[in-house]
């Protein structure tokens, strides 16, 4: 496994990161010892960075992290979860949610402290109350020892020069704005080194928009002309023999200016598999393909 420092905080992280939603069934529901021995394996095999939050599977996520990790020595893993975000439509960022939420988390995740924290999802909430009580709540927990770093997550990049502009935070966390399809999160990192932020990128495969299974899950919020033009650069993927999936991962990994890359799986055979894909090379003549079959629809958001 490689690993990037992150440039403002003293963490070196793998450029692969497990994301743990899938650990709540957020996708399908999971079998728990699979769901743990995949935790084992992303460690075993050099991850050292995981994400949840008690909103992934109304707080399962959490539950089965914390009993994966009970059992693995503290230092031998970075642990970020996040606050505010309770349910699909239930966002609260007032000091008291924040504060009482992380006590949840540490008793689920059978820890005192988290390496990271983040406001989850905060385009959904009130501007106000994160600025005023939700970042300062976040402040509190580190003065406190509770957390060692802080930051928001969000999907509209705009948001994040919003935030920063009014306060200060340690790291960010995006999703969906680097990966094959949609490479705009690299405008906006000029503006995170001028601000000494760091970064963390999640969901290279667009939340299933490059997959190989036949297409998005019905939810998905993209339209109808970016899951035509997806599926059309998997199915010319598996023509050739190869994977999408694969080949998103090693985009996603691959350049420098992305510290680390979170995906999710609760299957051990797929988190090797993305393991080993992440220190493979590129088939460059492939990605030239897919780029040019993405193109109609390149940095086209929802």
């Amino acid at each position: 496994m490689k690993y990037r420092k992150l440039k403002n905080i003293d963490m070196d992280v793998s450029i692969l990161s497990y994301g743990a939603s899938s650990l709540g069934s957020v996708f399908k529901e999971i079998n728990e010892s699979e769901g743990i021995r995949t935790v084992h394996e992303a460690i075993d095999l050099g991850i050292n960075l995981i994400d949840v939050s008690p909103y992934y599977g109304l707080t399962k996520a959490e539950i089965v992290l914390g009993k994966a990790l009970q059992d693995i020595p503290r230092d031998k893993y970075l642990l970020s979860s996040k606050a505010g975000r309770y349910g699909e439509h239930d966002f609260d960022f007032s000091r008291k949610s924040i504060l009482t939420s992380v006590e949840d988390s540490l008793k689920r995740l059978n820890t005192d402290y988290l390496d990271i924290l983040l406001l989850h999802d905060i385009e959904f909430g009130s501007f106000d109350e994160v600025m005023e009580e939700g970042i300062p709540a976040l402040r509190e927990l580190k003065n406190a020892g509770k957390i060692r770093y802080f930051g928001v997550s969000a999907y509209p990049l705009e948001i994040f020069k919003r935030v920063l502009a009014q306060t200060d935070l340690d790291l960010i966390l995006s999703y969906c704005h680097y990966s094959l399809n949609d490479q705009s999160l690299l405008d906006l990192i000029p503006f995170l080194e001028e601000k000494k932020v760091d970064l963390i990128n999640a969901s290279p495969l667009s939340m299933g928009l490059l997959s190989s299974r036949g297409g998005p899950p019905e939810w998905h919020p993209a339209d109808d002309e970016i899951k035509r033009v997806c599926q059309e650069a998997a199915n010319y993927c598996k023509e050739q023999g190869a994977d999408i999936a694969k080949l998103a991962i090693q985009f996603a990994v691959s350049n420098e200016l992305i510290p680390t890359t979170l995906v999710s799986t609760a299957n051990p055979t797929n988190m090797r598999h993305n393991i080993q894909w992440a220190t493979e090379s590129i088939d460059e003549q492939l990605l030239h393909d897919i780029l040019t079959i993405l193109k109609p629809i390149h940095n086209k958001t929802w």
